[in-house]
């Protein structure tokens, strides 16, 4: 009879895990670990761990994978991964140079070709003048073309007939060109402003530029002859008639009537500045609680500055050509008053005086030289800080 013989077979130890459910949050569970079968498998025989755990099992603990290798120690990494640093690349290249196009000999003949016209009408009426004139204010005269220097400009100076021709035309300018520039910078205020009958009164104001200057001079004589509207309404209050073109109200009728042809265009011109003005600073002043004269004083004054220069030069030439209509009024040898310096030059220029007609233009190109640099400079000094 085969006996069956039994071989020990190698089982594995046996783990019993007794858990028990803490009755409260974090009480201590005990993990006991029972070994079936010999005792010299390795092991010890009673091995307790003892372990806390607070309401879930306690995950094991890993070492940190890191996306990328670390490159210094103490390295912070985040929940993303870093991006890569990559270098600042500038929209424009900082050594840009500016190449102008190579043109053909070709393209510059035909420019000039285009611009010879051009050229040619300003060197003949402008350029070779000028020298002309120069050239006719330092000789005693133009046959014999002796050189006398200064001595030409000294002789008009001591004339009594270009001395008063100066000293009206001064006064006029001096009376106009600022009322030209104050009446026109308030009115183009005046109509920002939301203003019963605005486009009727910009309309008025506009009109002038739209007659002729004959027409302008017979409206001037219905109004301010000796027997004309003026003088009518005078009569009914029982005012003595004035001859106002032969009196000492003579300038200012010919002031009034060179704001009234003047004042529109002007007009538009501040009206166009001012719609230029940026709106947040004038929003930013009227919440500062700056009142109306500061905002304009401050604000308004500054961003105007280039177009009151342009409006005083633009109206300083107009009063230098209000000769037109005080000569249709009045014609070559007016009242004292009205006795401008284009009468002077004209009259000269009738008797072939071309010395005295020289030099007389060239003091007055230099008054108009100064006068304007000084604007420039004005100009310079209170828009500075707005023009960049």
């Amino acid at each position: 009879m085969s006996k069956k013989k039994k071989m020990p077979k190698a089982r594995p130890a046996e783990e019993t895990v007794s858990r028990r459910e803490p009755e409260s949050e974090g009480a201590p569970v005990s993990v006991q670990r029972e070994e079936d079968g010999d005792s010299g498998a390795g092991l010890p025989e009673d091995e307790t761990v003892a372990m806390e755990i607070s309401g879930k099992p306690e995950a094991t603990a890993e070492p940190e994978m890191s996306s990328k290798p670390e490159e210094a120690e103490g390295t912070e990494i985040s929940g993303k991964p870093e991006a890569t640093a990559k270098p600042e690349i500038s929209a424009e290249p900082e050594n840009l140079v500016y190449r102008k196009p190579k043109r053909s000999k070709k393209d510059r003949k035909n420019a000039l070709l285009y611009m010879l016209p051009s050229l040619l009408g300003v060197l003949l009426f402008f350029v070779v003048p000028f020298f002309v004139v120069i050239y006719y204010a330092v000789i005693d005269n133009p046959i014999h073309g002796e050189f006398v220097f200064l001595d030409n400009f000294s002789r008009i100076i001591q004339n009594s007939s270009f001395q008063q021709a100066a000293r009206n035309t001064g006064t006029f300018s001096l009376a106009a060109v600022p009322l030209a520039v104050v009446l026109s910078l308030a009115m183009a205020i005046l109509l920002e402003q939301n203003i019963p009958m605005r486009s009727q009164f910009r309309t008025f104001v506009l009109s002038p530029m739209m007659v002729p200057v004959a027409s302008i001079v017979l409206i001037w004589r219905v109004l301010f002859d000796y027997h004309g509207v003026v003088n009518l309404w005078l009569s009914h209050m029982d005012k003595a008639p004035i001859d106002w073109f032969k009196s000492s109200y003579s300038q200012i009728v010919i002031v009034i009537l060179f704001l009234w042809k003047n004042l529109g265009y002007n007009m538009i011109l501040f009206m166009a500045a001012l719609n230029a003005i940026p709106k947040d600073e004038l929003e930013v002043a009227r919440l500062e609680s700056a009142s109306p004269l500061q905002i304009f004083w401050y604000i308004k004054l500054r961003y105007l500055s280039s177009t009151i220069l342009f409006v005083a030069i633009l109206s300083l030439i107009n009063s230098f050509k209000v000769f037109r209509e005080v000569y249709l009024l009045t014609g070559d040898y007016p009242y004292d008053t009205l006795y401008m310096l284009q009468h002077f030059m004209n009259n000269t220029f009738r008797s072939l005086d071309y010395q005295k007609l020289s030099s007389g233009a060239i003091l007055m190109a230099l008054v108009m030289v100064v006068v304007i640099g000084c604007l420039f400079l004005a100009e310079d000094r209170f828009g500075k800080d707005v023009e960049g």
